[in-house]
């Protein structure tokens, strides 16, 4: 068992580590992209990061709210509910899949993953400054 305030860090690790992977894999694509092809990806880009932001910054309130109710010592499952940890399964398991699929393009890799990697981080932060909070 942990302390409850471990969970909040906790729950930072599990979103924000796949969240710098994800951003130094889309960061690395941009750079092997030729720069004529630059802006669109770049609006594209800030598109995927405003949907992820929304949605993410919903399920991380959701999420910090649901940790700090819970005992002062904790399962580590019970970080999230059965439906979250389907989700972050899903996303993994998404992202494992996208790996293995030939012919995927680059400028594909390039604009989703630098948008939804650098989201993932800013959960993780939220996640992270509720520990301070609470």
């Amino acid at each position: 068992m942990i302390k409850r305030q471990y969970s909040y860090f906790i729950a930072g690790a599990i979103w924000g580590i796949p969240g710098i992977n994800i951003a130094v894999k889309g960061f690395r694509a941009y750079m092997l992209i030729e720069s004529s092809n630059i802006w669109w990806l770049v609006g594209i880009t800030i598109a995927v990061a405003l949907f992820f932001f929304i949605i993410f910054r919903k399920v991380s309130r959701r999420y910090t709210e649901r940790i700090s109710t819970l005992p002062e010592r904790v399962m580590i499952w019970q970080i999230f509910p059965p439906k979250g940890w389907i989700l972050l399964l899903f996303m993994m398991g998404l992202g494992i899949a996208l790996k293995y699929i030939p012919g995927i393009p680059m400028a594909f890799t390039a604009s989703f993953y630098s948008g939804l990697g650098p989201m993932l981080v800013v959960a993780a932060v939220r996640f992270m400054a509720a520990a301070r909070v609470a």
